[in-house]
C-alpha cells in the first residue's frame, strides 16, 4: 500500500552517507515512501543506490538543489502523494519527526518546517546571525514570523507539490517560502532536532554560507516583489505566529 507521504532525498556526491540515510528509513520507517534523486553525482552515489535496490531517480547531469528537488516533486505529483518532505542525503535530518509534521499539516497548513528553534534557543554564530536576518526580512515582507527559515527539512501539501512540480524556478529555499506566503500559503513550524554531518563535505562552508545568506536577503527584500503572482493563490497570506 502506497504511503501518503513521500520523502524526497536529493543527493549529490553522498556515497559516504546515502546507505545510512536510506537504510534507516527502510529499516525503521517502512510506512514512509522515499525516492533518492541522484543529482548527477560524480562519485558512486547512484551505483550504491542501484546495488541496494533503492528507489532512485538518476539525473544525467547536475541540476542543483532546485532542479533535483523539482524532479522529486514531479515524481510526487505524478504518483498522487498527499505530502512530500525535503530530506537531506547527508544524514542531518531525522525521520522520527515526519509524523509530527504530517499531523501539523492536517490543521490546514501548506508548508510545515522542521524547526530547530521553536522551543530551543538559537546559538550565537555568524550562520545564526544570517538566519535571524532572513527571518526579519520575511517578517517585514510577509508579516509572518519564522524561527528557522533556513531549515532544509520542509513538508509540502498536495497543493504545494503541484506548484513546485508544474511551476518554473521554484528552489526549495527561504525566498520561495516567503514568496508562497505572499500568495496565500499557510506556514507552520514543528520543533525538531538535527544531527551533524558525519561524513562528506558540506557545500555551506563559511564563504558559501555568507554568499547564500546575502542572496536570500536580496531576493526576499527585492526580487520577490517583482515576481509574477500566481492567480491560484488569492486568499490572504497566513502563517503561524510563535
Amino acid at each position: 500500500m502506497m504511503s501518503e507521504v513521500l520523502v524526497i532525498i536529493p543527493a549529490y556526491n553522498e556515497e559516504e552517507n546515502i546507505e545510512r540515510v536510506v537504510g534507516n528509513l527502510e529499516a525503521n520507517y517502512p510506512e514512509l515512501d522515499y525516492v533518492v534523486v541522484n543529482d548527477g553525482s560524480k562519485d558512486s552515489t547512484a551505483e550504491l543506490c542501484r546495488k541496494n535496490g533503492y528507489n532512485l531517480l538518476d539525473l544525467p547531469v547536475n541540476l542543483g538543489l532546485a532542479g533535483g528537488f523539482q524532479a522529486g516533486l514531479k515524481y510526487a505529483w505524478l504518483r498522487h502523494y498527499s505530502y512530500a518532505v525535503q530530506f537531506d542525503g547527508d544524514g542531518q535530518h531525522r525521520p522520527e519527526y515526519i509524523e509530527a509534521m504530517r499531523k501539523k499539516m492536517e490543521e490546514g497548513y501548506d508548508i510545515v518546517i522542521g524547526s530547530r528553534f521553536v522551543t530551543e534557543k538559537k546559538p550565537r554564530s555568524m550562520r545564526m546571525l544570517g538566519s535571524n536576518l532572513i527571518a526579519v526580512a520575511i517578517r517585514l515582507t510577509t508579516g509572518v514570523r519564522l524561527k528557522d527559515p533556513t531549515s532544509g527539512m520542509r513538508m509540502f501539501s498536495r497543493k504545494m507539490i503541484e506548484e513546485f512540480a508544474l511551476g518554473l524556478n521554484y528552489g526549495p529555499e527561504p525566498d520561495t517560502v516567503s514568496y508562497l506566503i505572499k500568495q496565500g500559503a499557510r506556514v507552520a513550524e514543528v520543533q525538531v532536532a538535527m544531527d551533524e554531518r558525519i561524513a562528506g563535505v558540506s557545500y555551506l562552508n563559511p564563504v558559501n554560507a555568507a554568499k547564500y545568506m546575502s542572496k536570500m536577503l536580496f531576493s526576499i527584500l527585492l526580487i520577490q516583489n517583482f515576481r509574477k503572482r500566481d492567480r491560484r493563490y488569492k486568499k490572504k497570506a497566513g502563517g503561524e505566529e510563535k
